[in-house]
């Protein structure tokens, strides 16, 4: 199989690509990224080192797809992968649409063409923001969960969020164009007859990715504590209870590999994958793993909420567990010793995020 790699000198993308290489499944791989951000060209070089073949494209010019060889899978993880896109002042709302709206249609065009099959790569922000940000919480061991006392929303339970909770707007611009590309990529599959399979992650983290404090928390804190580098609680009273759940982009392929490989049309079409209860981790909990792997740091407060941050997103992963055998293979302290190591051994990788 040849499968194309839309992203592939990110962080998701390389990481899938150097997963698949690895697996030794013997697919021929093909990654396209526009290069824009300066730490793409570290990953660009690895991966050639590696054999995968990547060709420079902008996925926002249909024109930069049409010399492509033939594939016969897409996988999407481009885009701009942050929630506070088009807010922050770094990213205006047109570029925030044609990267991750325009990008991705231009992408379904060329599965119809090539009768290619499409696996969209998206996140957990799709969900509606009133239900998740009204949520009623109690604090437990330094992190948030929901308060078993309180009704829950319809689509949330003590596993998390489910297919079935809200994505009705708000959700953030940056989720509006998940939302509306995982709506395209449905009826794309379903007018032209190629199967479409949509993927909503968790926080994503691993070794090698670029971290700031809008995205790539995980990586940002363990790099920036191993640095003494000023941090700080944003937001929910500046304590750091807000809690996330953890995936490590490698272990998306086996999912990938049985979505590709399938022909039952009974299988759903969109699932999550988080690393699930299992792997949520609040802020405060991950400077304690710091303070215990490394040494004592202060972390500031800073009270102030932040545009659509929330107490507690962690996925319910149970229907993809249950169609697809899905199931983390890396537990968040396996991630964070990874990453851990992975700073350890480039000390100017903050500086290289900071301009990527």
């Amino acid at each position: 199989m040849r499968i194309l790699i839309a992203g592939a000198c990110g962080f998701v993308g390389s990481a899938l690509a150097r997963a698949w290489v690895e697996s030794g499944a013997g697919h021929g791989l093909l990654g396209i990224d526009s290069l824009a951000r300066p730490g793409s060209e570290v990953n660009r070089l690895a991966l050639r080192a590696i054999g995968v073949e990547v060709r420079h494209a902008d996925l926002r010019f249909a024109s930069d797809l049409e010399e492509l060889p033939e594939v016969d899978a897409v996988v999407d993880a481009a885009g701009i992968p942050c929630v506070l896109a088009g807010v922050d002042g770094r990213t205006s709302s047109r570029q925030l649409v044609e990267h991750n709206l325009l990008g991705t249609v231009n992408l379904l065009e060329l599965c119809r063409r090539r009768r290619a099959a499409f696996v969209l790569l998206s996140t957990s922000r799709v969900y509606s923001i009133r239900p998740l940000a009204g949520l009623a919480t109690r604090i437990r061991d330094g992190a948030f969960e929901p308060d078993p006392a309180a009704p829950f929303p319809e689509g949330l339970s003590p596993e998390g969020i489910a297919e079935s909770f809200s994505t009705a707007p708000p959700v953030s611009l940056y989720g509006s164009t998940k939302v509306a590309s995982e709506h395209l990529a449905l009826e794309y599959g379903d007018t032209y007859g190629f199967p479409v399979w949509i993927d909503r992650c968790g926080i994503l983290a691993g070794a090698g990715q670029f971290g700031r404090p809008d995205q790539g928390i995980f990586a940002f804190w363990v790099n920036s504590w191993l640095r003494r580098r000023p941090l700080k609680y944003v937001g929910f009273g500046g304590n750091g209870y807000q809690v996330r759940d953890c995936l490590h982009p490698a272990d998306l392929v086996p999912l990938i590999e049985r979505q590709l490989h399938s022909a039952d049309a009974s299988k759903p079409r969109t699932v999550n994958v988080g690393g699930g209860r299992a792997s949520a981790l609040s802020l405060r909990q991950m400077s304690e793993w710091c303070r215990g792997r490394l040494f004592d740091h202060e972390v500031a407060a800073d009270a102030r909420p932040r545009p659509f941050d929330l107490p507690w997103v962690v996925l319910d992963t149970s229907l993809a567990a249950e169609a697809w055998g899905f199931s983390p293979r890396r537990g968040t302290r396996e991630i964070l010793d990874e990453i851990l190591r992975h700073a350890e051994a480039h000390p100017r990788w903050l500086e290289l995020s900071e301009t990527s």
